[in-house]
């Protein structure tokens, strides 16, 4: 293996540490305490989860973004057929990932559209409140954790 594709994969693992670091920082929020008595789901919560959601995307849209130029600049053509194929194997690790960011950014999207019409926080399967702490572990969550567990459980039945 080459000087500079070993160099290049460091640069690598570096980048990806750093977005790693940046795709968590958006952890980083204040947890909403309700007031005694507040409504859940009331108009200062649906913000809350707004700022939350609107910043990951932001987040993830950047992350997109930057990978985008960094392939467009580490486009090179490798003489040696081994690292033009880690080069190639690197590329296609990148794009998956970017894809699921892709995919997460239209969820969030959609979480978005259901804080807009009122309909989030609410479980699809049973219509029971989903729960502040488990929407801040995941914002974009559609299902209490009971229907989301019998969920898991029949998908563990049907792969068997």
């Amino acid at each position: 293996m080459g000087l500079f594709l070993l160099l290049k994969r460091l640069v690598f693992f570096q980048y990806s540490e750093a977005v790693t670091i940046m795709a968590t920082e958006f952890t980083k929020f204040t947890p909403y305490v309700p007031k005694k008595g507040e409504q859940y789901m009331s108009a200062k919560q649906r913000g809350h989860f707004r700022k939350i959601l609107e910043g990951w995307k932001g987040e993830l849209s950047q992350d997109i973004d930057g990978t985008i130029h960094a392939m467009q600049e580490d486009a090179t053509l490798f003489a040696d057929p081994n690292d033009r194929a880690s080069q190639e194997s690197d590329m296609a690790l990148e794009l998956r990932n970017r894809d699921r960011e892709r995919k997460l950014i239209k969820k969030i999207d959609e979480t978005i559209a259901k804080i807009d019409s009122s309909d989030y926080g609410y479980c699809e399967g049973c219509g029971v409140e989903i729960g502040l702490k488990r929407l801040e572990a995941r914002p974009t969550a559609t299902l209490c954790i009971d229907c989301k567990t019998l969920d898991e459980f029949h998908e563990r039945q049907v792969a068997r």
